[in-house]
């Protein structure tokens, strides 16, 4: 460094001090040093259970390894292989995984924004992917098998979707659906691989209900699959809060200052109130449907998303759950479908927990769970000639009890009393 230079910067630093406060410097120096070095210990430490979070949760190499060695080989076959394993246009990006078994990525598809999920059998090492990885097919593609004919295909759906929807009438309609969605080259017939494909997805809980309830407004898109591997529209905001605290600071980031935090991050309350008239209506939307009703049994923020215009869609359907299974549960009957499996194993067991998570005491109402969920999402910030009567028809909500179908009558007017207390506020205004 020059001298002039040297000089000055000592004149910037020094000159201003007091002559005691230079005395006192080298401990000053000290502090901060430790304080420095106490920072950098803090942020090494989030940065490395950043990537080792990273290395276990995120596997769509895998996952696309997987899925692209069983097409090349006519194993399974789907919309979306060619551009996921030949064109290159289907693309894995940003990492939203939660389980090491279930990927999700935020990926691309022909330029648009899309979301991606797959499963993967088992953990595997970061050095390779081992070779019992690479050919699971005759647990995950074992059914069909080589010579059903069309019309079997169809029982086994049939017989398939009233094990996990109940009986329905318009349960042959979702058949045809189901082979409509199958037959990837619309020539009216379905191949073995598009078969194997369509049956290991339906095993899938996710995918069941976007295929049950694909006309409804706030469930996402189904765009397209390969092999158990789908893709779906992006929803904008895939959790009702911005702010989500990993779960290795949870212990040392009190619940108050990410609470504060989310608080601060959230839409203004008018959009708030308009995301939760959408939420509302999904609960309207899977309560006696055209394929049965259906019960949410993890009413969770991080389910919950908006696009962005503020309109409500579900961002993830895992946690959903057929009625009928769950009733069947209740009757003392273990589950009899593969509910939430992707592939095949222990897929009893899973469907079992799954349902458990709706097995209360008192089971509740989907109205009333998500008014539990509102309770803090809606009332902070709530216009104070309206935050009275919200309070008072929130607590009534979560009061609820019961399925929802022993009370019916009950259960609309608490939904429709909530819609309309918030829509007459927005009504009107630039967020109606």
């Amino acid at each position: 460094m020059p001298r002039a230079l040297r000089r000055l910067v000592h004149l910037m630093l020094f000159c201003p001090l007091s002559k005691g406060l230079q005395s006192r410097l080298p401990a000053i120096k000290v502090k901060y040093l430790l304080l420095a070095w106490l920072g950098i210990l803090i942020i090494s430490w989030i940065v490395y259970m950043q990537y080792a979070s990273y290395a276990e949760l995120c596997r769509g190499h895998v996952c696309q390894m997987v899925i692209c060695d069983h097409y090349r080989r006519g194993i399974i076959s789907g919309s979306s292989c060619k551009g996921l394993c030949d064109q290159k246009t289907l693309t894995l990006h940003r990492c939203m995984s939660t389980s090491s078994t279930h990927q999700v990525y935020i990926g691309l598809w022909k330029d648009r924004p899309v979301v991606i999920k797959c499963g993967i059998k088992d953990p595997v090492n970061i050095d390779g992917v081992p070779e019992n990885l690479l050919r699971p097919e005759m647990s995950l593609f074992d059914k069909p098998t080589r010579g059903t004919s069309m019309d079997e295909f169809k029982e086994m759906l049939h017989s398939f979707l009233k094990a996990n929807l109940g009986e329905q009438p318009s349960l042959s309609a979702l058949v045809d659906r189901v082979i409509t969605l199958a037959d990837v080259n619309q020539d009216g017939k379905v191949s073995l691989a598009e078969a194997k494909s369509i049956w290991a997805l339906l095993h899938i809980n996710e995918f069941l209900l976007m295929v049950a309830l694909q006309e409804k407004e706030h469930t996402p898109k189904l765009l397209g699959f390969c092999g158990d591997l789908y893709v779906t529209e992006r929803v904008s905001h895939s959790s009702l809060y911005r702010l989500k605290v990993p779960h290795y600071l949870e212990a040392v980031v009190p619940e108050a200052l990410s609470s504060g935090l989310n608080h601060w991050l959230a839409p203004s309350w008018p959009r708030r109130a308009r995301i939760t008239i959408g939420l509302l209506e999904f609960v309207e939307e899977v309560f006696h449907g055209s394929y049965g009703s259906f019960l949410i049994c993890d009413a969770s923020p991080h389910h919950v998303g908006y696009n962005a215009k503020y309109d409500c869609k579900m961002a993830n359907l895992r946690s959903v759950a057929s009625e009928a299974v769950v009733r069947a549960f209740l009757k003392g009957r273990r589950c009899e479908s593969n509910a939430d499996c992707t592939y095949g194993k222990d897929c009893t067991a899973t469907c079992d927990r799954l349902v458990k998570q709706c097995n209360t005491e008192v089971v509740q109402p989907n109205l009333a769970k998500v008014c539990m969920l509102l309770q803090d999402y809606l009332l902070f910030g709530a216009p104070s000639d309206l935050r009275g009567d919200l309070e008072k028809q929130l607590r009534t909500c979560v009061t609820l009890s019961g399925l929802a179908s022993q009370m019916e009558v009950h259960h609309s007017l608490v939904l429709n009393n909530l819609k309309t207390l918030l829509w007459k506020k927005i009504s009107n205004t630039q967020y109606s």
